[in-house]
């Protein structure tokens, strides 16, 4: 008689599951991997020289993009991913169809979750690898476990937040929307796309106050010549454990497993919930 498997491969065979699923999205893939290195490539041609940022030492044009934009497609991988795959995934009747399954509730969501961190590590990776193949990015040996920590909180607050959004969303074709009009406009104001050497006051203090920001500088600086130390930016972590608490209980309180558009099927298809085995 075979033992029941344990939750932890159940979880696993789910982050399995969860990423066959995500390369069988093609856009997905695209907007996640495929649209921050378009730009690390754009700008590495359209830019020379450093960039300046207000209070900070000025950065080569690798040194900046490359680490924000694998802070980007980091983001885009949790809170994006999971807001709008997970919302869909409710309307669609799915989650409810899980639930129904002996498989763990929380297993699921795990999954979900487990499967948009690896693929942000893999988008992260790509980036980096990118910068310093083709443009001379520096990796340094001293602060490079500030950056390996840095991403592990910065993933771990997007992935609650995204979790919370999808939550939030009425319906998983108002998900998209609420994900990007949050997301995008703070990309502008957190030294992403664009550094801004002096802000407005009002500015900086809206873009100090959400955790992309936090992210994007905490995960620079791991990679600038002008870092001293191991290279932690205790602040930002802060912050960004903050903002995870913040999102831990906002999905707390508004996820759900049901569907809140009429009927269980949105899309006219009878989804399987498959096990991932």
């Amino acid at each position: 008689m075979s033992s029941r498997p344990s939750v932890l491969r159940l979880t696993a065979a789910q982050v399995r599951y969860q990423n066959r699923v995500f390369w069988r999205t093609p856009i997905s893939a695209v907007f996640t991997l495929a649209f921050p290195l378009m730009f690390l490539v754009l700008f590495n041609l359209l830019f020379e020289g450093t960039i300046r940022v207000a209070g900070r030492a000025p950065l080569t044009i690798v040194q900046f993009y490359a680490p924000s934009l694998a802070v980007f497609a980091a983001a885009s991988a949790t809170y994006t991913n999971l807001a709008v795959g997970t919302a869909i995934a409710r309307d669609d009747g799915i989650l409810k169809r899980f639930r129904g399954t002996p498989l763990p509730a929380w297993s699921y969501l795990a999954g979900r979750v487990g499967s948009a961190m690896w693929i942000a590590a893999l988008a992260v990776t790509v980036m980096l690898g990118i910068g310093v193949a083709a443009y001379g990015l520096e990796v340094r040996v001293a602060t490079l476990a500030a950056a390996v920590v840095t991403f592990a909180v910065g993933v771990a607050c997007f992935a609650s937040l995204g979790v919370a959004a999808a939550g939030i969303a009425k319906s998983g074709d108002a998900a998209p929307a609420l994900a990007n009009f949050t997301i995008l406009p703070l990309a502008f104001i957190s030294d992403v796309f664009l550094p801004i050497e002096d802000p407005p006051q009002w500015l900086a203090t809206v873009a100090d106050v959400f955790p992309l920001k936090h992210f994007a500088r905490a995960f620079q600086d791991a990679f600038s010549p002008a870092t001293t130390g191991v290279g932690f930016r205790w602040g930002s972590l802060a912050v960004m454990a903050v903002w995870t608490v913040i999102g831990l209980a906002v999905a707390a309180r508004t996820f759900g497993w049901e569907p809140r558009t009429a009927g269980s099927n949105r899309r006219g298809r009878r989804p399987s919930p498959g096990r991932g085995t």
